[in-house]
């Protein structure tokens, strides 16, 4: 039996913090840029994303930084947490990255991070990946998400194809976190407030109510698990799209951070995948 390649190691990438901006209560830029960014291929999609490192108090990694070697070791709980963002915009003539960071006060690490980053703080992180971008083949686009997905949904408006039509609904807490977002000719853009709803309610009632256009649509559907796990529901089984049409998952899970979350991800989406594959029973 030929032996396997060896799996290939996720590139780590070295940055510097160039400058912040708060452009909502709750929302903070972060643009990242150095000659270490040279080459960061970044741009094939609009829901890129990297996973930020951020290293454990006290613990010594040496230089060069090497996750292979930190995995060998040390033990999982001295590893460097990941926090798992996506890429509002990159711009390789001037070598910039920007990041948006949902925060909360010191509630969580990355946002108490991104509040504090000043000009010149270091950050390295693992990426880019990504698997979404608008489909030109597509008669008309969907795209619905809360805070965590506005960064993609962003990107993608800036990617629709000429003349495409276009459904976007965003769900945030109230009017002061809506982002002002690129015009799109065609592009019907819906705010959501939450108030004191949960999370992903007002959302999945809007594209529930939608009507919607004729064509085939190409969906991108990304937030909090529990409002992705109802819409995918509604969207493959009560309106019959095919699975290659959708991008729809959870960005994240209400009661879980990170950690716990991307830790049952895999069994979490295996388990909704199943309950929605299974043919509906006739009364």
């Amino acid at each position: 039996m030929a032996d396997r390649p060896a799996r290939k190691q996720p590139q780590i990438h070295h940055a510097r913090v160039v400058r912040t901006e708060r452009l909502t209560p709750h929302m903070v830029r972060v643009v990242l840029g150095g000659e270490s960014l040279t080459g960061f291929p970044a741009g094939e999609y609009t829901d890129h994303y990297v996973k930020l490192l951020f290293p454990r108090p006290d613990v010594d990694y040496g230089e060069p930084f090497d996750m292979a070697r930190i995995r060998a070791d040390l033990p999982r709980d001295q590893w460097p947490a990941m926090r798992t963002y996506t890429v509002r915009e990159w711009d390789p003539a001037v070598l910039e990255l920007s990041i948006d960071f949902v925060v909360h006060g010191d509630e969580g690490l990355a946002g108490p991070w991104a509040l504090a980053a000043a000009p010149g703080d270091e950050v390295r992180f693992l990426g880019p990946g990504g698997a979404y971008a608008p489909s030109t083949e597509a008669d008309w686009h969907l795209l619905a998400g809360d805070e965590s997905a506005l960064p993609a949904i962003a990107a993608a408006l800036a990617r629709i194809p000429e003349g495409a039509p276009v459904r976007a609904f965003i769900e945030v807490a109230g009017p002061e976190e809506e982002l002002e977002l690129p015009p799109v000719p065609g592009a019907e853009i819906v705010w959501l407030h939450r108030g004191a709803s949960r999370v992903g309610e007002h959302l999945t009632e809007a594209v529930r109510d939608l009507d919607f256009p004729t064509g085939q649509v190409h969906a991108f559907v990304h937030g909090e698990a529990g409002f992705v796990k109802e819409l995918r529901r509604h969207l493959r089984l009560e309106r019959g799209i095919a699975r290659e049409q959708l991008s729809i998952s959870g960005y994240w899970r209400l009661g879980a951070d990170e950690d716990g979350w991307q830790a049952s991800k895999k069994e979490w989406n295996e388990q909704v995948e199943a309950e929605q594959e299974r043919p509906q029973q006739v009364a």
